[in-house]
């Protein structure tokens, strides 16, 4: 039996999360925003496994409160 080498990622700082999220889910979203720079709405429900509905709903949310914004297609977190 023959091992694979994993490859090693350089570690990404991710901030805190805000303490004005409660939701599990907008708080899985912006995570996911934060470690990649951005998402669409496509991306962010294949990834994390999340209907375009609740993916729309908590996006709205993240958007309202100031927490991400939308950059053409893709939605990144407010710096």
């Amino acid at each position: 039996m023959t091992m694979t080498s994993q490859k090693h990622r350089s570690a990404t700082k991710i901030d805190p999360v805000p303490e004005g999220l409660e939701s599990a889910r907008a708080k899985l979203v912006y995570i996911y925003l934060d470690a990649t720079g951005g998402a669409t709405v496509e991306e962010l429900g294949e990834i994390l496994a999340m209907k375009k509905i609740n993916i729309l709903s908590v996006l709205n949310s993240l958007s309202s409160t100031g927490y991400v914004d939308r950059m053409g297609d893709e939605f990144v977190v407010t710096n």
